[in-house]
């Protein structure tokens, strides 16, 4: 048998109603802190705990963050350019919750 490279990852469940540190968050996004702070600045992330020593954020922002990181990469966005991204990522998803909800306040119905 030949020796292959056996790679581990760490897998866990967040919850969307958990707080993560500004690191926590840079990390899990693959972002830097740096850039974190931009989109703060720019007002794409709104620090749930502004007054504490270390800033936590909604883990609701994982999601977004990664999905814009990922298309910041693939089409050499700016961090500006995320900060729209992720207001319209954010819709987007406001809107899919809303439809599902009126979908299953109409009778007969069938579900996807």
């Amino acid at each position: 048998m030949s020796a292959q490279s056996v790679q581990v990852t760490q897998v866990a469940w967040l919850d969307a109603r958990e707080t993560l540190t500004a690191a926590e968050l840079a990390q899990v996004c693959g972002i830097s802190s740096t850039e974190l702070d931009e989109l703060v600045d720019y007002g794409a992330l709104e620090p749930v705990q502004a007054a504490q020593p270390e800033r936590g954020f909604s883990g609701a922002y994982v999601a977004p963050l990664r999905t814009a990181a990922r298309l910041r990469q693939d089409f050499d966005l700016d961090l500006f350019t995320v900060t729209i991204l992720l207001d319209y990522l954010n819709r987007i998803e406001e809107l899919e919750q809303q439809v599902h909800s009126l979908r299953a306040h109409l009778p007969g119905q069938r579900r996807r």
